[in-house]
């Protein structure tokens, strides 16, 4: 959802120091999702842009849209009120555990060496047919996790009690089945997708 708001902001050309700015655009933005799809289809004021959220310019803005009180504010009460309506949901996010559901049965925390995040980052922007320097996504992920962790409102934080699970040396498909299996183990047995 930062990553929506975070598109929109460059789409207006917005200025990134300017929180009131930014607060207006997240404030007019309509970020809803296609729940019919699996994964649902991320849109923003109607155009389907999932696609677009992963790129280095929507990274970039994600983190300094993520730093504004307000927006924080926002995102956080739609991520709840989506959490309500839907129930059994699964979020990803760098406060999804500790700010905005910290209640949630299972947490966790996905953490990798930031050469690796790198390495992947570049590969992922490859297969787009981006050019990109590995160097400078390495640096770019640097910044962008010290500015997450000391950013004044739901900063990145490992909630006490999640899971921690160093994705560096495993595959994604490793990955899923680790929180697929912490997942059944809170499911009771009686539970047709404890299966």
């Amino acid at each position: 959802m930062y990553r929506a708001i975070g598109l929109e902001a460059v789409r207006r050309q917005a200025d990134f120091n300017d929180m009131r700015g930014l607060a207006y655009i997240a404030k007019l933005a309509k970020i809803t999702f296609d729940w019919t799809r699996n994964p649902p289809l991320t849109l923003l004021n109607g155009e389907s842009v999932g696609h677009l959220l992963r790129g280095s310019g929507c990274t970039k803005a994600a983190s300094y849209v993520a730093a504004v009180p307000a927006i924080r504010e926002l995102m956080v009460q739609q991520q709840r009120e989506i959490g309500q309506e839907r129930g059994r949901v699964v979020t990803e996010g760098r406060d999804q555990g500790t700010i905005v559901f910290p209640n949630a049965q299972l947490k966790v925390y996905l953490d990798a060496d930031p050469q690796e995040r790198a390495r992947r980052r570049a590969a992922q922007l490859r297969s787009r047919g981006e050019i990109v320097d590995v160097n400078e996504i390495l640096d770019s992920i640097l910044v962008r996790d010290r500015r997450d962790a000391t950013r004044s409102v739901g900063p990145l934080a490992i909630a006490p009690d999640a899971k921690r699970i160093d994705t560096t040396m495993i595959s994604e498909r490793q990955v899923v089945e680790q929180i697929v299996n912490m997942a059944q183990a809170l499911l009771p047995a009686e539970h047709p997708t404890a299966r």
